[in-house]
C-alpha cells in the first residue's frame, strides 16, 4: 500500500458515476487513505442513475471512511496538510469555472482551495457538456495553472453533442501517479 494520502471528490455529472466509482475502487485498493468529498448536489441529489444515499453508502464503503459533504468538514485539509493529492471526479463545468475564479463555496472548491494552499496538486477529470462553448475558457485557465494536472479528455459524441468534453475515467489512477510526481499524463487530448 502507498503511502500518499489522496482526496476523491465529486460533483453533479451522474452519468459518470459508475467509472469514476471504479476509479474510486482500484486507488483504495492501492493507497492506505482515500478520503471521499461530495459537492453539495452530489451528496443530495438522486437522479436517474441513483439514489444521493445509496451512492453515499457505496463511496464510503470503498473508502472506508464518511465523506467530507460541508464546508466546516473542507476547511482543515489545508491548515492540516490532510493530502498529498486532490482528485476532482467528475469535475462538472460550474465548478470548472468557480475554481477558474477562484470561488470556494462549496465543499469541493473549498477542499481544492485548502489543498492549494500546499502547493499540492489537484487532478481535474472534466465532464461537462459545455467543454467546447461556455467552459472551455475555465478548462483554458486551469491548464495553464500551476498544481492543476487533467485526466486525458476528449470529445464523447461529436456528432450528438458537439461541445461536450469528458475525462477517461479509467486512466485516473495512471494521471494520480503522473500528477504526484509533478507530470502532466499524455496526451493531454484524446482522438476520437
Amino acid at each position: 500500500m502507498r503511502s500518499e494520502r489522496i482526496g476523491f471528490a465529486l460533483t453533479g455529472s451522474f452519468c459518470t458515476f459508475e467509472p469514476v466509482l471504479a476509479a474510486m475502487k482500484r486507488l483504495s485498493l492501492e493507497y492506505e487513505t482515500v478520503v471521499p468529498i461530495l459537492s453539495f448536489t452530489a451528496a443530495s441529489t438522486d437522479s436517474r442513475f441513483g439514489s444521493a444515499r445509496s451512492f453515499r453508502e457505496r463511496i464510503e464503503a470503498i473508502c472506508g471512511r464518511p465523506a467530507v459533504d460541508t464546508i466546516a468538514g473542507a476547511e482543515p485539509i489545508g491548515p492540516r496538510r490532510l493530502l498529498d493529492l486532490l482528485i476532482l471526479a467528475p469535475c462538472t463545468g460550474n465548478t470548472l469555472a468557480k475554481l477558474a475564479a477562484g470561488v470556494a463555496d462549496t465543499p469541493v472548491t473549498l477542499a481544492c482551495k485548502a489543498h492549494l494552499r500546499n502547493a499540492r496538486p489537484v487532478l481535474v477529470a472534466v465532464s461537462t457538456n459545455d467543454g467546447l462553448a461556455a467552459n472551455a475558457a475555465a478548462i483554458g485557465r486551469l491548464l495553464a495553472r500551476r498544481h492543476f494536472y487533467f485526466v486525458p479528455f476528449g470529445q464523447d459524441d461529436p456528432e450528438k453533442k458537439p461541445t461536450s468534453l469528458v475525462a477517461d475515467m479509467n486512466a485516473i489512477p495512471e494521471a494520480a501517479d503522473a500528477a504526484l510526481r509533478g507530470e502532466q499524463l499524455q496526451p493531454v487530448l484524446l482522438r476520437g
